[in-house]
Order: C-alpha cells, then sequence, then structure tokens
C-alpha cells in the first residue's frame, strides 16, 4: 500500500468517526507510525508502506477513530515551543494556558513561583525553562502526574531548578518565614462544573483525567481554596494568577478582590474570550 492509500483510506475512517480535524490528524498518524513528515507525504505519496507498517497504522487510525486523543497516542504534546511527554493521568497542555505562561514570564524574573495543580508540569517547565526565576515548586495531588512532570522536566533540562511536592493543594506546601515566601502563585485548577462535563468532547469527557477537570460549585470550588489560602503563601504585593474558564472572569476576580487583592485583572485569549485573571495582595 502507498502513502496515498494510507491517507485516503484512513482519512475516511476518521471522518466517519466525526473526529475533529481528521485530515490533519490522518497526516500526524501516518507521520508517528512511518516517520514520513507531514510536510513530506505528499512528495513521497507514491512510495510503497511494507504490510507490518500498514497494520500498525490502521490500529492506531480504529484507536484515534474512539476518540481517543491523539496526544495520547504519539504521547506528547507542544507547549511554548517545548516538547511534553502525555499520558491519561494528565491534562494535555492546551494553548489557551500559554496566554496564562506568558503573562508570568513578565513578572517571574528573580522571583519565587509556586505552580498549583501542574499536572504535565507545562507552566513550571515553561517558566523555568523560558524565564529566570530564583525557584519554581509545582504542586499537584496527582503521584502518577508527578511523575510526568519530573519526566517532563528530564526532558527540557531544568529538573536541577523544580521542586515537585505531592500535595492536596497547599496542605504539604511549608509556611516559610516572609523572606521564604513565594513572589508568583499560578494555577490552572479543574474548573469544569459537573453538568458541563457531559458536553464536552469524547476525547476529554472519556479520556483525559476527571480529577484534573471537575470541580464543585459550578467550577468555583479550586479557586475559593487557593485564593483563600494563597495569602498565607504570598509575599506581600505577590502575585496570584489563573486561568479560568471563559464564563468564570467576573465570579474569580470578585473573588479575589473581596479577599484583599488589588489591581486584580482579566486577561483574553486569542479568541477574545476570558482567560486569565490575576492580582496582587497587598
Amino acid at each position: 500500500m502507498k502513502i496515498r492509500e494510507l491517507y485516503e483510506k484512513g482519512l475516511a475512517i476518521l471522518e466517519k468517526s466525526d473526529v475533529p480535524d481528521s485530515s490533519i490528524d490522518t497526516k500526524y498518524i501516518i507521520e508517528y507510525i512511518t516517520g514520513i513528515s507531514t510536510t513530506r507525504q505528499m512528495l513521497e505519496a507514491d512510495r510503497d508502506v511494507d504490510e507490518d507498517t500498514c497494520s500498525k497504522y490502521f490500529e492506531t487510525i480504529d484507536k484515534r477513530a474512539t476518540r481517543y486523543p491523539l496526544q495520547y497516542i504519539t504521547g506528547e504534546q507542544e507547549f511554548m515551543g517545548l516538547i511534553f511527554k502525555v499520558n491519561e493521568h494528565v491534562l494535555i497542555p492546551r494553548q489557551d494556558t500559554e496566554i496564562l505562561v506568558a503573562r508570568a514570564l513578565e513578572v517571574c524574573e528573580n522571583k519565587r513561583v509556586l505552580d498549583m495543580c501542574t499536572g504535565s508540569g507545562c507552566i513550571a517547565i515553561s517558566i523555568a525553562s523560558l524565564g529566570k526565576p530564583e525557584k519554581v515548586s509545582a504542586v499537584d495531588i496527582s503521584p502518577e502526574a508527578i511523575e510526568v512532570a519530573k519526566n517532563n522536566a528530564k526532558i527540557n533540562n531544568v529538573s536541577d531548578k523544580i521542586i515537585f511536592i505531592l500535595s492536596d493543594l497547599f496542605d504539604k506546601v511549608e509556611k516559610e518565614e516572609d523572606d521564604g515566601r513565594f513572589d508568583v502563585i499560578i494555577s490552572n485548577p479543574p474548573y469544569i462544573a459537573h453538568d458541563t462535563v457531559a458536553t464536552l468532547m469524547p476525547e476529554v469527557r472519556d479520556y483525559e483525567p476527571n480529577l484534573a477537570l471537575e470541580a464543585d460549585n459550578e467550577g468555583l470550588f479550586f479557586y475559593e481554596k487557593i485564593i483563600k489560602e494563597s495569602p498565607d503563601y504570598l509575599k506581600k504585593e505577590g502575585m496570584l494568577m489563573f486561568e479560568i474558564g471563559y464564563e468564570q472572569g467576573k465570579a474569580v476576580a470578585d473573588m479575589m478582590t473581596n479577599a484583599g487583592f488589588t489591581q486584580v485583572q482579566v486577561v483574553k485569549d486569542y479568541a477574545g474570550l476570558d482567560r486569565v485573571v490575576c492580582g496582587k495582595l497587598f
């Protein structure tokens, strides 16, 4: 079978299963199985593919047709120009979260940064790799997620710059003296309301870890807890920064203001939707 045929047959299978961006995913799966880059597949469309490779290809196509995420199939995702290994224990890093990281990079130089709910480690590792923080700590309740994050830190050559803490939010994070507290606390916590989970795409609803997605109180539970407890861990004039759901900007901003944070801002994403809330502790 030729590359052209692999593409045509694979595309038909994915389209029948209503897989989003079927054409793009088909090309990535060809690259993953054959090693032929997406940019060269057209040039090598008449190249023959051996039977074993064809079998592996169609097994992978069939798996994607179940709406199993492509990133879990290939085992990686690009984020902030870096490569992150991912599996079913962590959320797949998304472009929207780059808005949060970009905002943090503006204020993290020579600062002590805490990444709460680190997951794959994409936020903490991006800050450690692309910024110049004094220290980065990364917290998650999932031991499996912590292992994924540690591996990603190693892959991106920042293992010596990050301290990983297995903890239920701040439970295992030490309350240091004032000069040892964090300058920046950043978090992309679970924020999907229970009633909303069923409406998510199958890739997210059925395969990404619910522990990292769903939150009580209409998705606001973790914002409330982190906002309430963060003053014990932030320096004076320290910053608290969140990724939020697009309908949660006002609610989270009001929580922060009511808790004594000032200069609270809601930052929009590339689509013009509310995506980040940040403010200073005075």
